[in-house]
């Protein structure tokens, strides 16, 4: 069986953080082979705790629109999209300020480019 490597992408977006220069940084992209697992980062700057964000993650595959996935209020995954698999998942890093979207089993399918957008700041 051939393994095909995969190219995922990460993308920021922040989004009403009032007051605040905030910025959310990630890798340009990784590439994995199938079957393995992929680990995204999403750090947020410095002034804005990770703690008590929001984050989102959405997928875009190529010629589509971004679709929503899940949310991470605190420290691990919530709001898993209907229809989402669960190999998704997401967790928080308080000491580097980051959230993470993991990727087990990664499938030919999951190749997109995949956002991470914030609303902290507020409810």
């Amino acid at each position: 069986m051939t393994r095909s490597t995969l190219t995922l992408c990460v993308l920021g977006l922040l989004l009403a953080v009032p007051n605040t220069k905030a910025v959310l940084t990630q890798m340009a992209s990784v590439s994995v082979s199938g079957g393995n697992s992929a680990k995204l980062s999403c750090t947020l700057s410095a002034g804005t705790s990770i703690s008590s964000a929001h984050v989102s993650w959405l997928q875009q595959k190529s010629g589509n629109p971004p679709r929503y996935l899940l949310y991470c209020k605190d420290e691990s995954s919530e709001g898993l999209a209907l229809g989402a698999s669960n190999r998704f998942s997401a967790t928080k890093e308080a000491s580097t300020n980051t959230c993470y979207l993991a990727i087990s089993a990664v499938e030919a399918e999951d190749e997109a480019s995949y956002y991470c957008l914030t609303s902290s700041g507020g409810e």
